[in-house]
């Protein structure tokens, strides 16, 4: 038999061990390949959208219809330099495909178009054919696209024909930003996963490592060199992680496949960040890293001699290492301005929790023990320390999962919860009707105003979008926001809730003395209650002060609010629409109504509450992945300490059956395990409780304003702490299940104490 032979044996004796490490570094490497290929296809269909997009004018039609392809080969012919740009959205499809011409490319002389466009073929990642696009768009009804006609730069107003114009328009580097923060967020969410499960994978490691300290040094014994049994130990490792990473980073493709539509669509409708199809990788660099994170986790100690030294010295000055950590960390999370600043401090107080967290269990465990006023009080408290120390690995992982999960469920909760109230008062009317193209909005307002009993007054009020440009202080210095005009000031906007207001804001709006803003732009021009606004609104430039500051969530960009009666008659909307409440029997007679004023066919009327149903699904699918990354760890840490608690009692099985032997009965020495395994299991729920805290307003009041430029209100919901203790008290019930059917086998006393892990008494 080979020594390499007889060093891979053990599994054979210990095949929950090898069971464990193969599910950790499964688990994981599905976990973070699937988070990163997500985050990476969006990375990179937003870089190839605002390459070709940024900075460049569009062709529009004066009548303001939309483009159609006839529009883009009428503008061809006569010799000018467009190009087409048609998104489709295929229902079902895991990303946007793009139409283009690469002839019309080709002569776009800049870098800013694609190379891969410019009179090359079309390689469909994600752009086709515009022929093949069109086909695309026209195949399915629930499919949805839009037509761009981008103009090279040489293009200018006089060289285009009668009916069409040229427009500016840009991605949104604001949105870019945000978007990326979003996935900056995912992606150090699947980090701290990653931390979890290297965590669990080390303890079932070193636990198999102390295991086989006996056979390593009985082939030492027999002429095998010390150099020989680390290769062994390397190979070994190396054959565990190429097994287990490459179907996990395929698995996590898989995942990636499954949630890419939505998670398109939540980027999308959040940040207006589309994800174009086929934008993958071929998944080495992800197999290249969970291969090199598995080897370093379980190889650290088999580095050298000068890393044991050093690791020791480290030891013993640990504690006071930890807690300048856990300062440093606190202190910089509070001041930190940016998100890696914020990322690198909680990485700081997670290390400094990992650090001190058993050591506070075994020490809360050992004063315990001293205080007992018997001796099975006090061998209880003393075991209790040494389980403490010897788990200490997935104890800290345990803790991490949960803390995670918890606060984790606390953002969506709150979130959810903030996202409803703020839909009720923006959607408070029960119907908006949609203004058709060159119907008159006021036209309307004027019937209704005559018809109360159809809409009672008060229950209806105008709204218009559109763009204004906010001029800054600077000279001459210009910023684009959006702009919210209602009118008149209906009852349906009293609900609303300011995060900071004047006094009695609604009625100094209605009588057009300032202008409310979100709190977006209030947070990122550090603008107040009073502060002066200058706006240009269809070219005229008008001072408002801020009246108050409400909340926008899920949107990024800035936005004023302001009434009919302050826009010039040179401002262009881009929409406009009728927020009515009435009741549904008078419905048909509204929808009628206006059809007759407007002379067209049919009116859109849209019902809020769909409205309502529909942004809850764009919800949803923006926290899947979030809540699936959470509870499979969470899943994955119970299942890691479950196992090893179980392996780690067995190696003590013999120990504990001297209880017996000093008079207990087999139940109380049950009870006795049961009330350790429970007390070290609902311990870790006590520690994890304030570091998920301390998370959940981490994320709430430090990452949200600093990612997405809003906050949402710190909250915490006892509810959950109930839920992850009944998890602890189960899988501490269930550690002392096992370890019944444990006690019912005669454990040989272990010839040598140091022989297996756990033997201290």
């Amino acid at each position: 038999m080979t020594p390499f032979l007889a060093q891979i044996l053990h599994y054979r004796r210990h095949p929950f061990q090898l069971l464990a490490l193969v599910l950790m570094v499964l688990v994981a490497a599905m976990l973070w390949s699937a988070v990163s290929q997500l985050t990476a296809q969006a990375r990179a269909s937003m870089g190839q959208s605002e390459q070709a997009l940024e900075d460049r004018f569009q062709v529009l039609r004066s009548d303001g219809q939309a483009l159609a392809v006839a529009d883009f080969v009428t503008l061809r012919r006569e010799g000018l330099c467009v190009m087409p740009w048609l998104e489709v959205d295929v229902a079902g499809a895991s990303g946007r495909v793009v139409g283009v011409d690469p002839l019309s490319a080709a002569c776009f002389a800049d870098a800013a178009v694609p190379g891969s466009l410019q009179g090359r073929a079309l390689d469909g990642k994600p752009f086709m054919d515009i022929g093949e696009a069109v086909t695309l768009s026209r195949g399915d009804p629930a499919t949805r696209s839009r037509l761009l006609l981008i103009a090279a730069a040489s293009v200018t107003p006089a060289d285009l024909p009668g009916g069409y114009r040229l427009a500016g328009f840009s991605t949104g580097p604001e949105t870019g930003e945000l978007g990326d923060s979003f996935l900056l967020n995912l992606d150090a969410l699947a980090v701290l996963v990653l931390l979890i499960t290297a965590l669990l994978l080390r303890s079932v490691h070193q636990l198999g490592m102390a295991q086989r300290r006996a056979g390593f040094l009985l082939l030492h014994r027999y002429g095998v060199p010390d150099r020989a049994i680390r290769l062994g130990v390397f190979i070994e490792t190396l054959l565990l992680a190429l097994l287990c990473v490459v179907p996990g980073v395929f698995l996590g493709r898989l995942l990636a496949g499954a949630l890419a539509d939505g998670f398109g669509q939540a980027l999308d409708a959040l940040f207006d960040v589309p994800v174009y199809a086929g934008q993958q990788g071929h998944g080495l660099g992800a197999v290249a890293v969970m291969t090199a994170v598995v080897l370093a986790v379980c190889l650290l100690d088999w580095v050298g001699p000068r890393t044991a030294v050093l690791s020791d010295r480290l030891k013993q000055r640990m504690v006071p290492v930890a807690g300048l950590l856990l300062v440093t960390g606190l202190v910089l999370v509070w001041a930190a301005d940016s998100l890696a600043l914020v990322f690198t401090a909680v990485g700081l107080v997670f290390v400094a929790t990992g650090i001190l967290a058993p050591r506070a269990l075994a020490g809360a465990a050992c004063w315990r023990a001293r205080s007992a006023t018997t001796p099975l009080g006090r061998w209880h408290y003393a075991e209790l320390d040494v389980l403490a120390r010897r788990l200490a690995f997935p104890l800290v992982a345990l803790q991490f999962a949960l803390a995670l999960v918890l606060a984790v469920q606390a953002l969506v909760t709150v979130f959810e919860t903030t996202f409803d109230a703020w839909l009720a008062q923006r959607l408070a009317a029960d119907y908006y009707v949609e203004v058709p193209e060159r119907a008159s909005a006021e036209q309307a307002a004027s019937w209704l105003e005559q018809r109360p009993d159809l809409v009672e007054p008060g229950s209806w009020h105008r709204v218009l979008r559109g763009r204004a440009e906010r001029v800054l202080p600077e000279e001459g210095a210009r910023r684009s926001v959006d702009v919210l005009v209602v009118g008149p000031v209906s009852d349906l906007l009293a609900p609303w809730q300011f995060l900071a207001q004047d006094e009695r804001p609604w009625s100094a709006l209605a009588r057009g003395d300032g202008v409310m803003i979100n709190e977006q732009l209030a947070v990122r021009e550090a603008l107040a209650i009073g502060d002066p606004l200058v706006l240009s609104l269809g070219g005229d430039a008008v001072a408002f002060p801020v009246l108050a500051i409400y909340a926008d969530y899920g949107r990024p960009a800035g936005e004023v609010l302001l009434t009919i009666d302050r826009l010039p008659e040179t401002f262009q909307p881009a929409f406009q629409s009728l927020s009515v409440s009435t009741g549904v029997t008078k419905l048909a007679e509204l929808k009628r109504g206006l059809s007759e004023l407007w002379h067209v066919e049919d009116v859109t009327i849209r019902d809020n509450g769909r409205i309502k149903s529909l942004a809850h699904e764009v919800f949803d699918q923006t926290f899947l992945l979030t809540r699936l990354l959470t509870m499979v760890t969470l899943l994955l840490a119970a299942a890691a300490l479950l196992i090893m608690g179980w392996v780690f009692f067995s190696t003590r099985a013999w120990y504990y059956q001297l209880l017996k032997v000093w008079g207990l009965r087999q139940s109380e020495v049950m009870l006795g395990l049961v009330r350790l395994s429970v007390s070290l299991t609902l311990g870790v729920a006590l520690l994890a409780l304030p570091l998920g805290i301390w998370l959940t307003w981490v994320l709430v009041d430090r990452i949200n304003p600093v990612a997405f430029g809003w906050s949402l209100p710190m909250a915490v919901y006892p509810g959950f702490w109930l839920e992850l203790g009944v998890l602890s008290l189960l899988i501490g019930l269930s550690i002392a299940g096992l370890m019944r059917w444990q006690l019912r086998r005669i454990q040989p006393r272990p010839a040598s104490a140091s022989d297996l892990s756990g033997a201290e008494r």
